[in-house]
């Protein structure tokens, strides 16, 4: 049992060249890059600029294991918002392609457990429309866990009916704000895994997995903490079960990435070369 192990090069909080050069040392065999912004960004880069990143990542030993096309806000919860979103996300697959990755992330907002919400249609559409470009492209658009249960994804996926739309499996997610097993979710969700994080984390208290993301969409305009309700820890540090996790990836012959991602702490660099070598203490 052995995965590539990947590095969310946003997390080590460098340039993107430093990034790149930390994550080899690190002994990364692929990176995840954030491309709705900056330097990364679609328009940013013309077919000059992508053919010279993409030589200069394989130049390093590296590959893109999925590029991160998350636009904020509600996802594709909101209509009004969905056509500039929408033709964004496509933009971002066409660059995944032009890097040699075959797999684009994101948060889709939090999925209504009631099929009758005006919401669930609403993202359905965004989803599918996206889902059947990335079929047509040779791209897979993976939504990421962790608003709703594995279950109520799972539904969503069935609904949509199209091979493009995939998931991002983020077993921290899952455990700090849906509550689900992140174990159960591989079973669950295994025919649509093409990317996962290796991420850690605890809940402290419940709180409306709704609630909790609203914030982060709103910027933060509620009145509470999260931290209150969740923490993120380093990898092997948190409530995770990354054996029999892991276990399971293996059993239904999942041999995509685990990329770590660190969002929080003063020390990401030692964070994330720790998280390296826990994983490969694992294989």
């Amino acid at each position: 049992m052995k995965f590539p192990i990947g590095i969310m090069a946003d997390g080590l909080r460098l340039p993107l060249r430093e990034g790149l050069q930390k994550a080899m040392e690190l002994g990364a065999q692929g990176v995840q890059l954030y491309a709705t912004k900056g330097e990364m960004a679609p328009e940013n880069l013309d077919c000059f600029a992508r053919r010279e990143l993409r030589e200069h990542i394989h130049s390093l030993g590296l590959c893109v294991s999925a590029l991160c096309a998350d636009y904020g806000g509600h996802g594709f919860a909101k209509e009004e918002d969905n056509g500039w979103k929408i033709e964004k996300s496509k933009d971002v697959m066409k660059l995944a392609l032009a890097l040699d990755c075959h797999v684009v992330t994101t948060h889709i907002g939090v999925v209504p457990e009631d099929r009758s919400d005006p919401r669930y249609d609403i993202m359905a559409r965004a989803c599918r429309e996206l889902g059947l470009f990335g079929q047509e492209l040779g791209c897979k658009f993976a939504i990421e866990t962790g608003p709703e249960k594995a279950k109520t994804l799972r539904a969503f996926l069935d609904d949509l009916g199209c091979r493009g739309m995939c998931v991002n499996l983020d077993p921290a997610n899952l455990t700090m704000v849906a509550g689900d097993d992140p174990v159960q979710a591989v079973y669950t969700l295994a025919p649509y895994i093409v990317h996962t994080h290796a991420k850690d984390g605890r809940m402290t208290k419940y709180r409306d997995p709704e609630k909790v993301y609203g914030f982060f969409a709103e910027g933060g305009i509620e009145d509470f903490r999260l931290e209150d309700y969740f923490i993120e820890t380093p990898l092997g540090e948190g409530d995770v079960d990354w054996d029999n996790y892991l276990k399971a990836l293996h059993e239904i012959d999942y041999c995509g990435f685990l990329t770590i991602e660190r969002e929080v702490g003063p020390d990401p660099v030692g964070d994330i070369a720790k998280a390296v070598s826990f994983l490969k203490s694992k294989f």
